[in-house]
């Protein structure tokens, strides 16, 4: 129990510099674009930067490292990681910000997927979801603490100090790995077989679901000091303490989601969804095409989500099997 514990607090602690980073530059754009001399469109540039690495480099990092030991590959991504961060910090043109941008999101995909597939492995099975959602809380609690947390230290000390304290921190996440997670042999299935799997039409659905409906948030997020200042007309120090309360939120919601998810897997995801319908629609930040992203979301995963709770399919399972 102690030893799964130790090895989900340091996925989680992980994912948190991960997350941190993914969305670090949306509140410090204001002095990026400033010291870059960038408008602060263009300086967004680098959080799309971020997510192109992210979709198209990171299956391709994930295939070309999926026959390495677990163990290494955690450390190994960690370290990239690092080496991108301290690209960003010390970066003296945009050009050179975007490509410390790039070479961190090479790992963020294969990093979040190793992290939640050996999540999964050190539990046992009735308790996976609760296990995801525990790692994946890191990208929540960086939601909570980190991003305002950055913001707050790029408002104080320039927008380089988050990106140095970052690099700091994932050192420190990389020991912590290297400490606690076991040594387990590479996976020995084939490429090909992988490939089959994430073509399928169910996987394809359900990654539409999620690009389609997290869309509209992203959009907003991205820009979101810019809109809090100028269109809302809060002051600068106050933005970090509206990135803290939007992260108690997402904190306090993963955390429900995750044991909601145990319990119904369909009707968590879609209360999700239907949720972010309302935001949408009551908040007006995303207006009419946030709701738009959020209900197509809703309607895809009619076509992707089963039926049947988590609980009946794990029940079912086991009957499979003890015949």
């Amino acid at each position: 129990m102690r030893k799964s514990f130790a090895q989900l607090a340091a996925l989680c602690a992980s994912v948190f510099v991960v997350g941190t980073s993914e969305y670090l530059v949306a509140g410090v754009l204001p002095e990026i674009g400033a010291d870059l001399h960038v408008s602060q469109a263009t300086a967004g540039q680098a959080v799309t930067a971020y997510a192109l690495g992210v979709v198209i480099g990171g299956p391709v990092v994930t295939m070309l490292t999926g026959r390495l030991p677990r163990k290494g590959l955690a450390i190994a991504l960690m370290l990239l990681f690092a080496a991108g961060s301290a690209l960003s910090a010390t970066a003296t043109s945009f050009a050179m910000l975007l490509a410390g941008r790039v070479v961190c999101s090479l790992s963020h995909a294969a990093f979040l997927a190793l992290a939640l597939v050996t999540a999964t492995s050190v539990v046992a099975r009735e308790k996976t979801g609760a296990a995801i959602a525990t790692v994946a809380s890191g990208f929540t609690v960086a939601t909570l603490l980190g991003v305002p947390l950055g913001s707050l230290l790029g408002h104080g000390a320039g927008w380089r100090a988050p990106f140095v304290a970052l690099t700091v921190l994932t050192l420190v996440a990389v020991a912590l790995l290297a400490l606690v997670l076991p040594r387990r042999p590479a996976p020995t299935g084939r490429l090909r077989a992988e490939l089959r799997v994430v073509t399928r039409k169910p996987v394809l659905l359900a990654v539409a679901s999620t690009a389609v409906g997290f869309s509209g948030v992203a959009v907003v997020f991205t820009y979101i000091a810019p809109l809090l200042t100028r269109v809302c007309h809060f002051s600068a120090a106050a933005v970090s303490g509206l990135l803290l309360a939007y992260g108690a939120g997402s904190f306090l919601g993963n955390l429900a989601a995750g044991r909601l998810t145990d319990t119904s897997m369909s009707t968590t995801v879609r209360g999700v969804f239907g949720g972010l319908l309302v935001a949408a629609h009551a908040l007006r930040w995303t207006g009419l095409a946030g709701a738009a992203l959020s209900l197509a979301g809703l309607g895809l995963t009619y076509l992707v989500l089963p039926r049947t709770s988590a609980a009946e399919h794990t029940d079912d399972t086991a009957v499979t099997a003890a015949s």
